[in-house]
């Protein structure tokens, strides 16, 4: 998935740079909410994760106009700040759930599938689609119960499909779900994948659950649970 921290503290922001790209994100670090702003009204991201003590325009204020913007994806608020008031103002102002500083990286990781699984409609960590499988926690897929053999894009791809099922998803976003924004994109990396993924669920199975949808991306045909 593809989202946006914003922290002004350096080593922290690479830390979480470092370690949610670990995890298969495509991860945006900015320190300030002015670069913030530019890079939502650039790109298109899954989820924010934002520092309430910003300099300049702050963390709430950010929210606020993140909102007024009419970005839905979810937000995860940091704060140092232990104090009941300042959790409830992040809330009020648009965020969805807060972590305080300091916090071990497991908690945040939880806090993060577990909105990225409410924005997509899901509750559990699997997302099933008749024979086939996804565990969002091992990220790993699982087709007639036997584990397919998939590289961390196709993986990618995968996710990301089948949790916009029944949405057609444009190759735009598609590439915007494996690659930083400063690196060279081709979308014909994505006919590849794509091509690559369709034969490997088919498989023995005869599963051919992505349809293209000419001039406009792919669909994810099946209906998930």
């Amino acid at each position: 998935m593809k989202l946006l921290v914003v922290e002004d503290e350096a080593l922290l922001r690479h830390h979480l740079y470092t370690r949610l790209g670990e995890q298969g994100h495509v991860v945006d670090a900015v320190a300030d909410a002015e670069e913030a702003l530019y890079r939502v009204r650039e790109y298109n991201h899954d989820l924010a994760i934002i520092d309430l003590g910003l300099p300049g325009m702050s963390g709430l204020d950010l929210i606020g106009e993140l909102r007024n913007l009419g970005k839905q994806f979810p937000i995860l608020v940091l704060t140092a700040r232990g104090s009941w008031q300042n959790k409830v103002e992040g809330l009020a102002a648009g965020a969805d759930d807060y972590v305080v500083k300091p916090f071990q990286f497991e908690e945040l990781e939880a806090r993060l599938n577990a909105l990225l699984r409410r924005s997509s409609g899901f509750v559990q960590s699997t997302i099933g689609a008749g024979p086939l499988q996804l565990d969002l926690n091992r990220k790993q897929a699982l087709l007639l119960d036997v584990p397919l053999p998939l590289t961390a894009y196709e993986y990618r791809i995968l996710e990301y499909l089948m949790r916009h099922h029944q949405q057609v998803v444009s190759k735009e976003r598609l590439i915007e779900q494996l690659y930083p924004d400063d690196e060279d994109r081709d979308p014909n990396v994505i006919e590849v994948l794509v091509g690559r993924l369709r034969r490997k669920l088919e498989g023995d199975a005869g599963f051919k659950p992505i349809e293209t949808v000419r001039g406009q991306g792919y669909l994810f045909t099946e209906a998930c649970v």
